[in-house]
């Protein structure tokens, strides 16, 4: 029998907690250039900051969703919030670069479990409300997409750039007494850890990830190459680890099933072009436009925003004519969207092009709405979605996007090639719309389907 739904304040809570992880990602953004000043670095260097949260998010969300089917959802989730407590704290002592560097992939990896953790939860509970709930969750993305960016250049402009880790610190502090005094547990599967798995799996992504960075610091391209091979070789060995398995982390016919495979790809898109735009606009926003770190955050805002607003519609529309057709929608806009970007950033400093770029943020904004929601429920509401490490490596997929997105942008926009930057992003899109069409078309979930999926049946 499925778990009855959670109060109300239950599910806020859940949703504030995706708001804190994701304006933990963005919040330092606006204010890079404040950082490497203080520091004495390159802005290529500075990027890392970005970076290591996101690959350090990425790489471990596989690893803390099967934690999540071992020790229960909710406690995982605890440990994850104290993590980011002590880390936050620490961010904000740092004396050099290389150790804000460090602990800013600690908030990645405490940030790693939310994701699975919330989504796993909310599923569990409205297990034949998917979509619904997951337009709430892709609106608490979006709050804290839009908050963070504005926040950090508002509190850097006032009180200086270690402001922001005192803030978010004491707003981890919060949702962490809320999560242990309003979330409830729900039962959880006991599997055998699969080490080689794990390390397979975990190892091959974040070698590829690594290699993104690496080039993107104008380092050795050899390495990268190899990092990349390894990387390659690694994820190729899972796949043939896991096949036919029982004790797999993820086995491997729920990760080839065509909606996970969909689902996963319109996600690598959609962040990616997030990513892209998280991080190039407010250093485009704070150099050539000559705009304060402030008002850059204010006027980014727009972007994210528009995500948040737009959520409950996309569930709406997603329900009215599919979320397949809402999904690839949402890819053809940003695939128009990311080359007008571009172009509009090759017209100058003046007026049309800060005109230009803030409409198109809205479009983009829009276009990011009809991807996320729709591709989170299909792979919660695919066989995978049963599996808490296949929750996590959704999730890891989402994050690899930005992850390599802000090395595209480290790579490309200390050069000035803006165009370029943007027409990627607009690759990105156009090939994960044409993933979207692979495979078979699944049947739609009913609801008995959704509520033994999720666990509780």
């Amino acid at each position: 029998m499925a778990s009855r739904p959670p109060r109300a304040a239950a599910r806020l809570t859940l949703l504030a907690v995706t708001v804190l992880g994701t304006m933990s990602n963005n919040v330092i953004n606006v204010p890079l250039r404040s950082i490497a000043r203080d520091f004495d670095e390159t802005l290529s260097a500075t990027v890392l900051c970005v970076s290591a949260f996101v690959l350090a998010l990425a790489i471990a969300m596989p690893v803390t969703g099967w934690i999540g089917d071992q020790i229960g959802q909710k406690r995982t989730l605890v440990l994850s919030l104290v993590l980011m407590v002590a880390a936050q704290a620490l961010a904000a002592l740092a004396p050099s670069l290389p150790l804000l560097v460090v602990l800013r992939g600690v908030q990645g990896l405490a940030c790693s479990a939310i994701p699975p953790m919330v989504m796993g939860l909310l599923g569990a509970y409205y297990p034949d409300r998917r979509l619904e709930v997951m337009g709430a969750w892709a609106a608490a993305n979006g709050i804290g997409q839009a908050i963070g960016p504005p926040v950090g250049g508002l509190i850097s402009d006032a009180i200086g750039w270690r402001g922001i880790f005192v803030l978010v610190a004491l707003f981890s502090a919060l949702v962490l007494v809320a999560t242990v005094l309003l979330v409830p547990e729900v039962p959880h599967r006991r599997s055998p850890f699969d080490v080689w798995g794990a390390l397979l799996l975990t190892g091959g992504v974040g070698l590829v990830l690594v290699a993104a960075t690496t080039v993107s610091q104008r380092t050795s391209t050899r390495v990268a190459v190899v990092e990349v091979v390894a990387g390659v070789v690694l994820l190729l060995g899972y796949g043939l680890s896991s096949r036919g398995r029982a004790v797999a982390m993820i086995p491997l016919p729920v990760l080839i099933e065509s909606r996970f495979l969909r689902s996963a790809a319109a996600a690598f898109g959609q962040m990616f072009s997030l990513g892209a735009a998280l991080v190039a606009l407010p250093l485009f926003f704070t150099g050539p436009l000559g705009m304060s770190v402030a008002m850059a955050g204010i006027l980014f805002f727009a972007l994210p925003a528009v995500m948040a607003v737009a959520a409950p519609i996309v569930s709406r529309l997603s329900r009215a004519h599919g979320p397949r057709v809402v999904l690839r929608s949402g890819l053809v806009v940003l695939v128009v969207a990311n080359t007008v970007t571009g172009v509009v950033a090759t017209l100058g400093s003046g007026t049309p092009t800060r005109v230009g770029l803030t409409a198109m943020l809205l479009v983009l904004g829009a276009g990011m709405a009809c991807v996320q929601t729709p591709a989170a429920a299909g792979a919660t509401s695919s066989p995978a979605g049963a599996y808490g490490a296949a929750v996590g490596l959704f999730s890891m997929v989402r994050f690899s996007g930005s992850g390599t997105a802000a090395a595209w942008v480290a790579l490309l926009y200390p050069s000035g090639h803006l165009l370029l930057l943007f027409c990627g992003c607009a690759v990105l899109a156009l090939l994960a719309l044409g993933a979207s069409f692979l495979g078979p078309d699944p049947a739609p979930m009913v609801t008995s389907e959704l509520t033994r999926t999720s666990g509780l049946g």
